[in-house]
């Protein structure tokens, strides 16, 4: 359902003891006709502090003094109330969402709620297809106290990254395609690209893999690939194939005449590395290879 959710501006009152975007352990304080009002301490009455729980999301033994875990957000008037379902992404979280609608002045994605999250149009990488899959970082708008969601992650994350160097190993999430490359997020915590000399297979937004810092440049920026080049990558790639005609009782059907999408969904590399490596393998006799299959040699 498309909702207007927190799309009103309110005072930022939630700042003191009660965390807007995440699960909170709050107290019910008081139980009316419409539902109950949870506090972060059993003994708060303030207004400020008080969410409200609908009667028909409480669990059915709810009453006064009992404690609940429940996320809290806020609704279209901007005052906070809590739900006992857990949605698929928190505030300061980044995950891929579905965009379920499309307005000139936002889009809204599922985030597992009754409400979808708005993500507005001033936070989007780019226009947002409706049925379309991105990645959503949620957080707390500072000026207005909105929870909201963005796909442009250069508001949130820097694009360098002081402790980072080259052949370093990362967690790469695709968040964005440009003439150059793929926009990555790294370890969740700085932006990254991969070139799109350097992306072994197509990549699409949300798909998370494994890769390497090839290269951090003048102003700091990093460029990332998707395999290890050195040769400490190379003896790697040598020990993985080995250990794979192991457990696979010395043979395997993964030659170097298989397609490259078959031989980087199974070790993560190009085509070329890997003839490269049974190159090396066989030379050192430690493989047979023919057209069909590798075998190990005992």
């Amino acid at each position: 359902m498309i909702s207007l959710l927190c799309y009103s501006f309110f005072p930022k009152f939630h700042v003191l003891m009660i965390n807007l975007g995440k699960i909170n352990r709050l107290y019910v304080v008081a139980e009316f006709p419409f539902g109950f009002q949870l506090a972060a301490s059993p003994d708060t009455h303030d207004d400020d502090e008080l969410v409200t729980l609908s009667r028909e999301l409480a669990p059915a033994e709810t009453t006064t003094g009992t404690q609940l875990d429940v996320f809290v957000l806020t609704d279209n008037s901007g005052q906070l109330i809590a739900t006992p379902q857990t949605p698929k992404i928190q505030q300061g979280e980044v995950k891929v969402l579905r965009a379920v609608g499309a307005t000139h002045f936002g889009a809204f994605f599922d985030w597992g709620l009754e409400n979808d999250l708005l993500v507005p149009a001033n936070y989007q990488e780019s226009p947002v297809s409706e049925g379309m899959n991105y990645v959503v970082y949620a957080f707390v708008e500072d000026a207005t106290g909105r929870l909201l969601g963005a796909t442009r992650l250069h508001r949130f994350f820097k694009e360098t990254a002081p402790y980072l160097k080259v052949g370093d190993t990362v967690d790469a999430l695709v968040f964005a395609k440009t003439d150059l490359g793929y926009k990555v997020l790294l370890d969740e915590k700085y932006l990254g690209l991969i070139f799109h000399s350097e992306a072994l297979v197509p990549l699409n937004i949300g798909d998370s893999l494994p890769g390497v810092v090839k290269h951090i440049r003048e102003d700091g920026k990093i460029d990332v690939s998707m395999q290890r080049q050195d040769q400490a990558g190379r003896d790697a790639l040598q020990q993985a194939i080995l250990d794979d005609l192991r457990a696979h009782g010395g043979l395997s059907t993964l030659t170097d005449k298989s397609p490259p999408d078959a031989i980087y969904k199974h070790f993560n590399v190009s085509k070329a590395a890997y003839k490269k490596a049974l190159g090396a393998l066989f030379k050192q006799r430690l493989i047979h290879i023919d057209k069909e299959k590798i075998r190990l040699i005992a």
